[in-house]
């Protein structure tokens, strides 16, 4: 029987694609292929009686086609300074038998990597948020801006059947790094997102 559980708070994500991100439409990845980070911060959250308020999380997936094809390598990666409980909580919930957005990504990942357990540092400010991992992951957010005017642009993606958020601000990475045992990516300068997150289960 899956915990109750419930989270709040902000989510950034970075990935391969150009601009926009076609997974947003079910359409195939720019180049073929989908490498790309989510970062959950939980500004309130629960897990069964476990608090998790102040915690980040954040998982990478690899895929070598559209994700939903089914043959993504997941690799967690959870707040080295969480106690044992509060570890414990988010390697379940990235594992994806407690519900969430985590139940579909593990319907579509094919092998999972060991965790890694790294400490977060995180600045929030939308479209202008960065985010360290340790070493293992390192994230900066910025607006997508004219090429003819160099003005930042407003974009939104309002998407009611999304499954991480209902919304999201599009924007650009300035940087986006992976280094993994076996991985060494750099997506700087593609897509990036920011936006809100409330999950609960079971509903």
């Amino acid at each position: 029987m899956a915990s109750r559980w419930t989270l709040s708070g902000h989510l950034i994500g970075a990935c391969s694609c150009d601009w926009g991100c076609p997974c947003s439409f079910n359409a195939k990845p720019t180049y073929g292929f989908c490498d790309g980070a989510y970062v959950w911060h939980i500004e309130r959250g629960r897990f069964g009686s476990t608090r998790l308020d102040g915690l980040s999380f954040a998982a990478f997936g690899q895929s070598p086609g559209a994700i939903h094809e089914g043959n993504m390598t997941w690799l967690p990666i959870i707040e080295r300074d969480a106690d044992a409980a509060q570890r414990d909580a988010m390697e379940r919930l990235l594992a994806g038998g407690e519900g969430g957005p985590w139940a579909v990504f593990a319907t579509v990942t094919k092998a999972r990597r060991p965790t890694i357990y790294a400490h977060f540092s995180i600045h929030l400010d939308g479209l202008s948020s960065r985010i360290t991992a340790g070493r293992t992951l390192r994230m900066q957010l910025d607006k997508i801006h004219n090429p003819v005017t160099g003005e930042a642009e407003e974009l939104k993606l309002v998407k009611p059947t999304g499954f991480t958020s209902k919304w999201a601000d599009l924007g650009r990475s300035v940087k986006m790094k992976i280094s993994a045992p076996d991985i060494d990516c750099d997506y700087s300068g593609r897509y990036a997102e920011y936006s809100r997150f409330s999950y609960s289960a079971p509903r």
